[in-house]
C-alpha cells in the first residue's frame, strides 16, 4: 500500500477497546463515556481486518487501547494473529499497555510470539503516579515490568513529558530504565479530546527544552536506531542505554509516516492528527469476501494526508481533534 506521497504503509495500530482501567490526565476525562458494546467489532472481526492489512503489505501490528489487556478474551486475538508471525507474513506483533495487566499476561504473550511491549509510565513516584493516572497503582505496574522481563519480553517505557509534573524526574527515569536494560522514550503532549479541568498548554513541555536539560547530566549521541515508529533515539553514554524523543509538535515526523490506525469500531484513521476517516465495518460485514473491504482500504490509503494539524500555543488551547487518544490508540 502506497499513499499519495509515496510512503509505504507497513504499520497498523489497532485500538481493540476504548476502555481503560486508568484515567490519565493528558488522555481522558475522569468521567469518560465509552462506546456501547454493540458498536465494537468482535475479536473475530478485528482479526479478519488485521489479516486483510497483513495480506496487503502491513508488516507490523501494534495492539493498543484504551488498555488492550482489559478487553475480555483479548488473548484469543493475539493467538489468532500469531499465525502470521509463524508464516513470516508479519514481522512483528506488539502492544502498548499501561502495565496493569502485564503480570497476568506477559508469559502468554511471549509464548504467542510477542517480543516487545511498550509500557506507559510517566513517573516513579507512587503518589504522583496515582495523581497522573487518577486510578493507577505503581506497584502493580512494577510487578508487570518484572513479569514481562522474566518472560523475556523487551520493554520500552513511554513517558509523556508534563511541565511541572515529571520534568524534574527525567534523570531518575533514565537511570531506572537503563539500569534494567529498558529503553525510555519521552513524548510531547498531544492535543486530543477534552480532558476535563486540565489545560494542555499548562501540561505542554517542548522536548527540545527537555533534551537541553537532560544534556546537562548526560552525554547524548544520536543513533540511527529505529523501531518502525516515530521516535528519534540517542545513546546515553553514561548508562549505555537508549533514550528516544517523540516530538509531534516541535519537530513532526510526518514525512516518514508509514502507519494508519484502526479503531475498535472498524474506523480507519489515516492520520492521528486529522479527522478524515474511513468506515471499514460496513464493507467487512457486507460480505464474507474481502473484495469490498480491499476497495475501501485502497480508497482510504489514497486519502492519507501529508501531515497532521497538531498545535499548542496561547491561541490554540482547544483540542486539535475532538476524539480522545484512547479512541484511536496511543
Amino acid at each position: 500500500m502506497i499513499d499519495p506521497f509515496g510512503r509505504h504503509i507497513t504499520y497498523l495500530r489497532v485500538s481493540v477497546t476504548d476502555r481503560c482501567d486508568f484515567r490519565c490526565v493528558y488522555c481522558m476525562a475522569e468521567d469518560m463515556t465509552f462506546l456501547p458494546k454493540a458498536e465494537v467489532l468482535s475479536l473475530e472481526e478485528l482479526e479478519r481486518l488485521c489479516t486483510a492489512f497483513v495480506r496487503r503489505g502491513v508488516r507490523k501490528l501494534r495492539m493498543t487501547g484504551g488498555e488492550p489487556l482489559v478487553r475480555k478474551n483479548v488473548m484469543s486475538l493475539f493467538r489468532g494473529l500469531g499465525r502470521h508471525l509463524e508464516s513470516g507474513a508479519l514481522e512483528e506483533l506488539t502492544l502498548t499497555t499501561n502495565g496493569s495487566q502485564l503480570a497476568k499476561y506477559a508469559r502468554e504473550l511471549a509464548d504467542i510470539g510477542v517480543r516487545r511491549v511498550n509500557v506507559s509510565m510517566d513517573t516513579l513516584d507512587a503518589t504522583k503516579f496515582r495523581q497522573i493516572t487518577r486510578w493507577g497503582d505503581l506497584d502493580q505496574v512494577m510487578r508487570g515490568l518484572d513479569a514481562a522481563q522474566q518472560a523475556g519480553l523487551h520493554i520500552k517505557i513511554n513517558a509523556v513529558a508534563l511541565r511541572g509534573v515529571n520534568d524534574m524526574e527525567f534523570e531518575e527515569l533514565i537511570r531506572f530504565s537503563h539500569g534494567r536494560g529498558i529503553d525510555l522514550v519521552l513524548i510531547e503532549v498531544m492535543p486530543m479530546g477534552e480532558i476535563g479541568g486540565e489545560n494542555r498548554l499548562d501540561q505542554y513541555l517542548p522536548l527540545s527544552l527537555a533534551r537541553t536539560n537532560i544534556a546537562r547530566h548526560f552525554t547524548l549521541t544520536e543513533t540511527d536506531y529505529r523501531t518502525g515508529g516515530p521516535a528519534r533515539y540517542f545513546k546515553v553514554e553514561e548508562t549505555g542505554g537508549r533514550l528516544g524523543f517523540i516530538t509531534p509538535l516541535t519537530h513532526n515526523f510526518c514525512e516518514s509516516c508509514n502507519r494508519v490506525r484502526l479503531t475498535c469500531t472498524g474506523t480507519l484513521y489515516m492520520c492521528l492528527g486529522q479527522e478524515d476517516a474511513a468506515d471499514l465495518r460496513a464493507p467487512l460485514r457486507a460480505s464474507d469476501s474481502d473484495e469490498l473491504l480491499d476497495k475501501a482500504i485502497d480508497a482510504a490509503i489514497a486519502r492519507k494526508p501529508k501531515g497532521h494539524d497538531f498545535m499548542i500555543d496561547r491561541r490554540h488551547t482547544a483540542p486539535a481533534v475532538p476524539r480522545h487518544m484512547s479512541v484511536t490508540g496511543g
